[in-house]
C-alpha cells in the first residue's frame, strides 16, 4: 500500500528529544486514519539516536543511517529518496513547528505542489523567538537571497515544508547541497521547473539547542547559494 503521507526527519545527536518528538508524530498521524510512514535519517550521530529510532519500528517508523554526518541536506536526501508517499512532510526533530501544522499546509495543495511553512507572513506566530542578532541575521539572508534572484519567498529557512510526493523525491535528485542551503536551491529548482510555490504562515517558537551556528553557518549558505547556481548552470 502507498501510504498517504510520508514524514521525514533529519536526525543529528537527537537522543535526548528523539523519543518525545516521535510520540507527538505519531499520536497526529495515527489519529488521521490514514497510511503513513515515518522516516528518520541519523546523519552520522555518535549518540544514541539510531537506536531510539528503531524502537519505534513497530509503529511504522523506518530508520535510515548514513555513515558519517553529511548536513541536513544530504540527510533530507536520503529520507525523500527512500519515501513512498504521495505527500512527503519535512520537519525538525525539534518540532520547532508542531506536527499539527500540516492542517494549515494541507488546504494549499490545490494551488501548489509545494507548501513551505514561514515565520515571516502575516498569519504566522512565533511563540519563542531567536535572540535578535540571529532573526536580524536570518532576515538578511533572506534580503541578498531575493537580490541574488533566488528566491522570492520571505522565509525559506522554516524547516516544515510539504510537498507532492512524487515531485519531491525528483527534485531532491537534482539537489547538490548537503547543508543547510538545501532549502534555497529547493525552492530555485522547483520555481525554475515551473512549480508554484505557496508560504504560508506556522506556528514556530525556537529551540535554544539549536546547532545552527549563525555566523559561520550563514557565510556557508551564501557559498553554497552561488555554487549550486554554478552548477545547475553547467
Amino acid at each position: 500500500m502507498i501510504p498517504d503521507l510520508s514524514v521525514v526527519i533529519p536526525a543529528f545527536n537527537e537522543a535526548q528529544r528523539l523519543a518525545p518528538t516521535l510520540e507527538s508524530v505519531l499520536a497526529f498521524v495515527e489519529g488521521r486514519g490514514q497510511a503513513f510512514e515515518v522516516l528518520i535519517v541519523d546523519d552520522g550521530s555518535t549518540d544514541a539516536t539510531a537506536s531510539i529510532a528503531t524502537t519505534f519500528a513497530p509503529r511504522g517508523v523506518r530508520t535510515i543511517r548514513l555513515d558519517r554526518n553529511r548536513g541536513k541536506g544530504a540527510a533530507l536526501r536520503a529520507g525523500v529518496a527512500a519515501s513512498r508517499g504521495r505527500l512527503v512532510l519535512l520537519t525538525d526533530a525539534d518540532l520547532s513547528t508542531p506536527i499539527t501544522e500540516l492542517a494549515r499546509l494541507e488546504p494549499e495543495l490545490g494551488a501548489a505542489p509545494v507548501v513551505i511553512g514561514s515565520r515571516a507572513v502575516a498569519d504566522s506566530r512565533i511563540t519563542r523567538h531567536q535572540p535578535r542578532h540571529r532573526e536580524w541575521m536570518g532576515k538578511t539572508f533572506n534580503r541578498i537571497l531575493r537580490l541574488l534572484g533566488v528566491a522570492r519567498h520571505q522565509d525559506t529557512q522554516c524547516g516544515f515544508k510539504l510537498l507532492e510526493g512524487d515531485l519531491a523525491r525528483s527534485l531532491f535528485a537534482a539537489l547538490t547541497i548537503d547543508r543547510f542551503a538545501y532549502d534555497v536551491e529547493l525552492l530555485w529548482l522547483a520555481e525554475r521547473r515551473g512549480h508554484r510555490v505557496v508560504e504560508v504562515g506556522v506556528t514556530w517558537h525556537d529551540s535554544p539547542a539549536s546547532t545552527v551556528h549563525p555566523l559561520r553557518d550563514a557565510a556557508r549558505m551564501l557559498v553554497d547559494v552561488l555554487r549550486f547556481r554554478f552548477r545547475h548552470r553547467r
